[in-house]
């Protein structure tokens, strides 16, 4: 890529599609017509990043405000473009953030001062890292001068975050801030979507400079590939005529990669069994037949029986993660693999694959369906009967479902299933991280991309409340659900306040089980329920510390309580029913109910457990 290269909001546009299918992303593919072109006006670089923000199509930040960073919080307030949403937490800001770009495909934007102010956002960002989504952090930074003098707040946030961020810059001259900025969101949004921090020293926002857009940059060494090798994708086709027992293994980068109507093609053409990642849940509907459900430790034992028993992994997306594979030497041990991604390091990275396919899979998916087709023109496709009659027992014998409770308390999975039966595919679900997250992904009906958000491959407590924030401020018109649990909901409510008075009306479902739940089952099964420290006192066998109906009060919010089953459908329609402020609903659950099937850490996919000890045929037999 030569200097010169042009960034305009294009970036912005993750839903688009393109016209040119060039052999690799770069930014030439985004030069602006004439109109687009700002002529140079002098400013303060704190302006500068405000007016970058707003050329590049940003009309939503998160943030909070301190000495580092309020040399541009003084612009800010005067954008007719942007609106700023103040958080109570930086880490809110942060997860508010990722809800954003989850929920609508545009990059987030969050905003901290320095020190505290930035190392709030480390989790954030880490969780963004991991589960590949694109927001931009902006952090202040003490002057120029004083780096290095250990001055008050200073943190070096660029060496803290360049483990977990796919790139990031500290800028100490005012002149350099739109080709930062416009830098960072090209490369947040291009090929693998990640996390890009840019770190403005103060004296760089204070600084004057001349503002022109768009900036030239120069990214020589990054040039995301797009399309697959041809052919590769022609030896992907041959495996798949080949294949006797292929499934289709689809992880969150067919999300990220926008490529759900292709992934749809691809897998009616070949007729193949589908299962969805964690990360993937929407992207094929829950309501196809040919769906299997999600893999993995608490998978659905016909999509985890699948890829077990499969000859070939069409593999799209996913990065064979270890709450998929379970102990890696034996996932899938018969099958040989068709791996494409975005980005080659995780290609052969934990299974070796039989065809490597680097590129997007919005362009390969395409490119594969079209040559298994001419593949079809001259060679008859495999007979899968027998396949889908195997896999079809499983499904049939060992549906998704749960054991009913003893104490007397609603069943969680039930909770959850209702909340879905009221709101529907197009409600959006935020779910924070243990048995409530797991039990959202098995028992809400997935049939949209974009559906589902979650913290997936960091699996940070106190997401769901930020993140749903942040989807309903990207899609105000959606119905959103943040469905927390306990623990969860105590790590980042005060979120709430930012709710009200920003007018954001989440709907929040604490499922309430007065423990640290996903915790609690494992020292069910594994340490002879001895409960050390799970016990979080929230129930209705406790003093209810703190009591989430009267803490929703506080917050100006509407806070309903549900014990009984009988009147679960009335709760749920009575805060369906509420769309002006934030609705707070305190599901109280049994504590014993668990997250069932289950392969623990560490063993084979062939040791799925489901409830009352219910091992599959399949793997008895081996």
């Amino acid at each position: 890529m030569s200097s010169g290269t042009r960034i305009t909001p294009a970036v912005m546009s993750a839903h688009s599609g393109r016209d040119k299918r060039d052999q690799t992303e770069s930014a030439e593919s985004l030069v602006p017509g004439p109109n687009n072109m700002v002529e140079p006006t002098s400013m303060k670089g704190s302006a500068a990043i405000v007016r970058s923000l707003e050329e590049m199509g940003v009309t939503d930040v998160f943030g909070l405000p301190g000495g580092a960073i309020l040399p541009t919080y003084d612009p800010l307030m005067d954008s007719k473009k942007i609106r700023h949403v103040l958080v109570r937490h930086e880490q809110g800001a942060g997860h508010a953030a990722q809800g954003y770009y989850l929920a609508t495909g545009r990059p987030g934007v969050a905003i901290a001062t320095s020190g505290p102010g930035a190392t709030n956002l480390v989790t954030a960002i880490a969780d963004a890292h991991m589960d590949s989504q694109a927001v931009v952090f902006i952090t202040g930074q003490v002057g120029s001068q004083m780096i290095g003098t250990d001055a008050f707040q200073e943190a070096d946030i660029v060496g803290i975050t360049m483990p977990i961020t796919k790139h990031s810059r500290l800028v100490t001259r005012a002149q350099d801030v739109p080709q930062a900025l416009a830098e960072a969101f090209f490369i947040s949004t291009t090929g693998r979507p990640g996390p890009v921090l840019v770190d403005v020293t103060k004296d760089a926002q204070e600084g004057l400079m001349d503002f022109s857009w768009p900036p030239k940059i120069d990214l020589p060494g990054y040039r995301p590939v797009l399309r697959g090798h041809a052919k590769q994708v022609r030896e992907a086709a041959k495996l798949i005529q080949e294949a006797e027992r292929p499934v289709l293994y689809v992880g969150g980068g067919v999300s990220r990669g926008h490529a759900s109507i292709e992934l749809r093609e691809l897998a009616e053409e070949i007729n193949a069994p589908v299962v969805t990642t964690l990360t993937a849940r929407g992207v094929f509907p829950d309501s196809h037949p040919q769906h299997l459900g999600m893999p993995g430790m608490h998978g659905a034992v016909s999509a985890v029986s699948a890829l077990q028993m499969s000859d070939l992994l069409i593999t799209l997306g996913a990065r064979f993660d270890d709450r998929v594979t379970g102990q890696l030497v034996s996932f899938a041990p018969n099958a040989k693999v068709i791996h494409a991604d975005i980005d080659p390091a995780e290609i052969s990275k934990n299974r070796p694959a039989d065809v490597p396919i680097v590129g997007s899979v919005k362009e390969i998916i395409p490119e594969l369906t079209e040559a298994v087709r001419e593949t079809r023109k001259t060679t008859e496709g495999p007979d899968l009967t027998e396949w889908w009659r195997i896999l079809n027992r499983i499904r049939e014998t060992y549906p998704m479902g749960y054991t009913p409770t003893e104490d007397g308390l609603m069943a969680p999975q039930e909770v959850i299933k209702r909340i879905s039966e009221a709101s529907g595919p197009e409600a959006t679900y935020v779910a924070g991280v243990g048995q409530h997250q797991m039990w959202a992904s098995q028992f809400v009906k997935y049939e949209r991309p974009h559906q589902w958000l979650n913290s997936a491959g960091l699996g940070t407590m106190g997401f769901a409340v930020p993140a749903a924030m942040g989807a309903k401020v990207g899609e105000p018109d959606r119905v959103v659900w943040a469905i927390d649990g306990d623990g969860c909901f105590q790590m980042t409510n005060q979120e709430l306040a930012t709710c009200v008075i920003n007018q954001i009306p989440i709907k929040v479902a604490v499922i309430n089980n007065s423990s640290l739940g996903m915790v609690r089952q494992w020292q069910t099964l594994f340490y002879d329920a001895r409960y050390s420290n799970t016990d979080l006192n929230t129930g209705h066998d406790t003093a209810r510390v703190p009591d989430f109906v009267k803490l929703a009060d506080a917050y100006g919010c509407v806070g309903l309580r549900c014990e009984r089953e009988e009147d679960l459908d009335a709760v749920i329609a009575e805060a369906m029913s509420i769309n002006d402020r934030p609705v707070i609903v305190d599901f109280v659950v049994s504590r014993d109910s668990m997250v069932w099937p289950m392969v623990p850490s560490g063993v084979s996919n062939d040791d799925i457990q489901v409830a009352r000890d219910m091992t599959p045929e399949w793997a008895e037999e081996d």
